[in-house]
């Protein structure tokens, strides 16, 4: 039971057509050098440069709460949910971390991550407080916007909760079932992208 907030981000469930999730990543890079922690679950943007970066706009509108950067110049999406990264450590080692630490250099060359970039794939994630029946099917967004604070240094996952005021307008996410039971002061839910708030789904260009 979901009795306790402890949020985690998004973590991958199963396909919109009810086939399971097997786990498919794709590869993408990480400007060395880069300035904020990506935690394990956090909701990530291809940058115009080429390279991933965190979402940073909780996605309440398509306007001040955008998506990537909260900076209402025109929404792009996001290209997925951000699982892990591999770079070089100061001693010459090659890491594989559930996050990204910020600032990691891996001796000037870019970091390679891994991100789930199938928009038909169902997340779960947990609300920030209570939902009902009818919250079925409506949208939500971040409960708050994902910063390089928004997740755990030690265990490398995101901390970013689903808003439980849920919304007809236009969101993020679109919650299609729970997965715990719905009168949990905290539920854990099923959502999915909606179209025009994903990269692969947005006729927009980067």
């Amino acid at each position: 039971m979901a009795s306790a907030a402890t949020p985690y981000g998004l973590r991958p469930v199963r396909r919109a057509d009810g086939l399971p999730y097997a786990g498919a990543v794709t590869e993408y890079l990480i400007d060395s050098g880069y300035g904020a922690n990506i935690y394990k679950g956090s909701v990530v943007h291809i940058s115009a440069a080429g390279y991933i970066t965190l979402v940073t706009g909780t996605g309440a509108d398509a306007t001040t709460n955008d998506w990537p950067t909260a900076s209402s110049s025109g929404m792009t999406g996001a290209i997925g949910v951000f699982m892990g990264c591999e770079y070089v450590n100061a001693q010459g080692q090659i890491i594989h971390s559930n996050y990204f630490p910020t600032g990691t250099t891996s001796g000037g060359a870019d970091i390679k991550c891994s991100v789930i970039d199938d928009p038909n794939v169902l997340f779960e994630g947990q609300m920030d407080g209570t939902i009902d029946q009818s919250d079925i099917g409506a949208n939500t967004f971040f409960a708050a916007a994902q910063s390089t604070s928004t997740g755990s240094t030690v265990y490398g996952t995101s901390t970013s909760a689903l808003e439980s005021t849920t919304v007809t307008t236009t969101a993020p996410f679109r919650i299609i079932d729970t997965t715990s039971p719905i009168g949990d002061a905290y539920p854990d839910v099923l959502v999915k992208f909606n179209p025009a708030w994903h990269s692969m789904t947005i006729t927009v260009g980067l």
